[in-house]
């Protein structure tokens, strides 16, 4: 049959359009199908989001209402472009009509690259790990009321900082990750660290109403560093005036404690250590730890330090003298003091103390109790503590912020981040705390340290404290308080009263009274 070309053209269009009516549901079905599964395959951070939940809890015998809010906000480059991401956890007292008279602790850990679990469901916040009286992890893990929660008296912020917990550096507007030099740049280091907090630390005080509030930073180890430099970026360059900053476990906070001086301050937590180990002579052994500690502290002032800062040109009976006394207060033998030089690591002491009993101590809380492949060596297989706290905190943690807190992403909860290398050059954030405070004649400091934590002994703290103002013009405003626990003094229920109950007595006494003016006399 022969067809003409307008009717050969008009059937191809017809099949076409037959094909078209029968082909284009499907692919829009399959559309459909694929392209909300590949979104929901995607595993990224919601740079902007908030959640509410209400409860009630008891503290101090008081019972009250209080909401949680979990969330992110974004930290933004100069050109309004978001980098980063911080989750945050945000915990305020329902019934408080007046927040202008309500503080507001703003809480930081610190590794640098640890995230805020530590303090957040160990210490301050409503809720506490299943633990045992000193520490130790329980099963089933998750958490428990907190009796002891500052929330009483102040409302708190639990803060992220990049690339732990569910913080996360973003893609540039380009849709590219930052280079790893860029990120180094603009957040791993001691200053871009303090720079883009304190940035972020305005907004979520703008964003929910917080100005007039008193405020007070709270950081633990390297989060010490990070709170000493925020109290003088936030005051000098976002206009925002603390109350107090409270240093737990600090770090040097950039005053420089090396040679003679960082040898000799260990010597009184060896003496804790060994104290509670019963690792010491029956005569030093039977004393209260406090008692005992003043007298070593004042050997280790008076006659260590100046025996070390001789070094190789000490007497030989001088140096006999010396390493007798210290083996009494460490709980080591003679040879070993001598063999050191006077100057006995910490690493080996966690190694030595118990070696006759074939088992290691922990660093951050020498309390724990490890054992090696081999009792030979000159360190420990393994943090003995840090094993125990894993343990526990990261079950606990992911637990509750998914179903208590209702948060929920399948972003990874990095209880340690990747964030080095680390900038820690121009580390001045002591002299930048010191210098907030001589401004600032509301600003306090106090610090809490564990006489068993190995890592940021307490004698170093203290040494921290008297070098933070040499005018001595501030001490009145300076505080010091010990435990008889380790880097976590928290962990140890006796202590999280004791801890908590400081942190509260702290708040009401630098809260100023009503006509009392910001001003030298």
């Amino acid at each position: 049959m022969c067809l003409t070309y307008s009717k050969l053209l008009s059937r191809l269009v017809l099949v076409t359009l037959l094909l078209g009516w029968s082909t284009v549901p499907a692919l829009a079905e399959e559309k459909a199908l694929t392209k909300p599964q590949q979104n929901n395959h995607e595993r990224k951070l919601k740079i902007d989001e908030k959640s509410v939940t209400k409860h009630t809890t008891k503290v101090n015998g008081e019972k009250f209402n209080y909401t949680a809010t979990t969330g992110t906000q974004p930290v933004w480059d100069e050109e309004g472009n978001p980098t980063a991401s911080l989750f945050y956890t945000y915990y305020q007292r329902s019934d408080v009509k007046n927040t202008a008279k309500r503080p507001l602790v703003i809480s930081f850990n610190g590794g640098p690259g640890s995230a805020s679990v530590w303090m957040h469901v160990a210490y301050t916040g409503p809720k506490v790990l299943n633990v045992d009286a000193e520490g130790y992890p329980l099963q089933p893990y998750g958490v428990k009321t907190n009796p002891y929660s500052i929330l009483d008296v102040a409302d708190i912020v639990f803060v992220n900082p990049v690339n732990t917990g569910y913080s996360r550096v973003l893609p540039n507007k380009d849709g590219k990750m930052p280079t790893k030099a860029e990120q180094k740049k603009y957040f791993f280091g001691v200053n871009a660290d303090i720079s883009y907090l304190a940035e972020w630390v305005n907004t979520f005080v703008s964003r929910n109403n917080r100005w007039r509030s008193p405020k007070y930073l709270i950081g633990e180890s390297y989060g010490t560093t990070r709170v000493a430099g925020l109290a003088q970026a936030l005051q000098s360059r976002q206009w925002m005036y603390v109350n107090g900053v409270i240093l737990v476990s600090p770090t040097d906070i950039g005053i420089k404690r090396d040679g003679p001086v960082k040898a000799a301050n260990r010597l009184p937590y060896f003496t804790a250590a060994a104290w509670y180990h019963q690792a010491l002579a029956p005569v030093l052994q039977q004393k209260p730890l406090t008692e005992l500690l003043a007298q070593v502290e004042a050997f280790t002032l008076n006659d260590y330090l100046p025996a070390l800062a001789k070094g190789g040109f000490i007497s030989v009976q001088e140096k006999q003298v010396i390493a007798e006394q210290v083996a009494q207060y460490s709980g080591l033998s003679v040879s070993a003091v001598i063999n050191n030089n006077l100057d006995v690591d910490t690493s080996f002491f966690w190694k030595e103390l118990l070696r006759d009993r074939k088992q290691t101590i922990g660093r951050l809380d020498s309390r724990y109790l490890g054992i090696d492949k081999k009792v030979a060596g000159s360190r420990p297989d393994y943090n003995a503590e840090l094993s125990s706290w894993l343990h526990s905190f990261t079950p606990a943690i992911n637990y509750y912020l998914r179903e208590e807190l209702h948060y929920k992403t399948d972003i990874k909860y990095n209880m340690f981040g990747n964030v080095h290398p680390w900038d820690r050059s121009g580390n001045n954030t002591g002299e930048g705390l010191r210098s907030a405070m001589a401004q600032n004649p509301y600003l306090q400091v106090m610090i809490q340290s564990g006489y068993f934590d190995g890592a940021t002994n307490y004698f170093d703290a203290k040494y921290t404290l008297w070098q933070l103002d040499p005018s001595g013009l501030m001490k009145e405003r300076l505080s010091f308080k010990g435990y008889e626990s380790g880097h976590m003094m928290y962990l140890r229920r006796e202590d999280l009263k004791k801890a908590n109950q400081d942190i509260r007595d702290f708040i009401k006494q630098s809260l100023p009274a009503k006509d009392k003016a910001a001003k030298y006399e």
